[in-house]
């Protein structure tokens, strides 16, 4: 008889409870233990031979010691001879280092996968990967699904008028932009971004009509907010009225929380729960946090039965 069993590192226990109560499944307690000396132990606390095993782990901030627990559970279950092992990842570490970008760097993103795959993922699930390539780096089973019903939801909800526009903070996100404006029936502008180092951006021009408008910057992660605020200054200049921004993965390294906060230019951030967000920004009003508990609970739910999951590539 087929079972399915859900087990949780600590990247996001929240996110884990909320898709345990829509898969009406109890979470198993992987009694994850840090030694003196900084190692994670790790024993499973169920019996999970024979059983279809999905572990929820994001693999965010801090990422190496998140990144290890994923492996290490990954390899505990292995070894107590689960029938599948599907890694599912809200959010996918060292996604941006996805090909060589100088002589003598490393592609960690392929790194990576290697590390899950060898560890004995037998299939990963992810949300809205940096680089759709890395689907590739993987020789197992992947689904990359994607945030934005949860966003289309929301932003035809409580933002979108008639001037309305959708913004891509660089040339790389054009598409991503183009899928939300087809979909709700608006136009598209970009910001020409030149990058003058690693997490330093500088915009430089606005490619489209904002005057008049209401922004809603795409993304997906914000991260220090260099990108984001240089965004909101340059659209503002050319005669924005309002400034959203949406991302699915609030990375929020240091000072994107002050910069947002201090922004009188951004209006609100629009953010999901991939990567559970820290006090402090919790404490930031126009910081709204969307839930995709119900959207990989599907994934997960039709994984195990062995349905299409195509539905969610949306």
């Amino acid at each position: 008889m087929k079972r399915i069993v859900l087990v949780s590192g600590t990247s996001n226990p929240k996110l884990a409870r909320q898709i345990s109560d829509f898969i009406d499944v109890a979470l198993v307690d992987p009694q994850l233990i840090r030694f003196a000396n900084g190692e994670i132990f790790c024993e499973i606390g169920k019996n999970v031979r024979g059983a279809d095993v999905f572990v929820i782990q994001s693999t965010s901030t801090p990422v190496n010691d998140n990144l290890m627990e994923l492996l290490i559970m990954i390899d505990a279950l292995k070894r107590a001879s689960a029938n599948s092992i599907t890694a599912v990842i809200p959010h996918y570490g060292y996604a941006r280092q996805d090909r060589k970008v100088s002589p003598r760097t490393p592609i960690s993103a392929k790194l990576v996968a290697d590390l899950i795959t060898v560890a004995g993922a037998t299939r990963v699930i992810t949300m809205d990967l940096h680089a759709g390539q890395i689907q590739g780096f993987f020789n197992i089973p992947f689904d990359n699904i994607y945030a934005s019903p949860v966003l289309f939801d929301y932003i035809k909800r409580e933002i979108m008028t008639e001037n309305t526009i959708f913004v891509s903070p660089d040339a790389g996100g054009v598409e991503r932009v183009r899928h939300y404006a087809k979909k709700l029936k608006s136009d598209i502008a970009m910001i020409d971004k030149r990058r003058t180092g690693t997490n330093i951006a500088k915009a430089m021009n606005v490619i489209g009509d904002v005057q008049g408008k209401e922004c809603i910057i795409i993304d997906d992660m914000i991260d220090t907010a260099g990108t984001l605020i240089e965004a909101c200054h340059a659209l503002r200049q050319h005669g924005a009225t309002k400034v959203y921004a949406c991302a699915t993965h609030p990375v929020f390294s240091p000072p994107a929380i002050e910069r947002i906060r201090n922004s009188t230019e951004l209006d609100q951030v629009i953010v999901t729960d991939t990567i559970p967000l820290c006090a402090e920004a919790l404490d930031v009003p126009k910081i709204k946090v969307l839930s995709t508990a119900e959207l990989l609970s599907k994934a997960i739910h039709r994984t195990f039965n062995h349905d299409s999951v195509s539905s969610l590539f949306v």
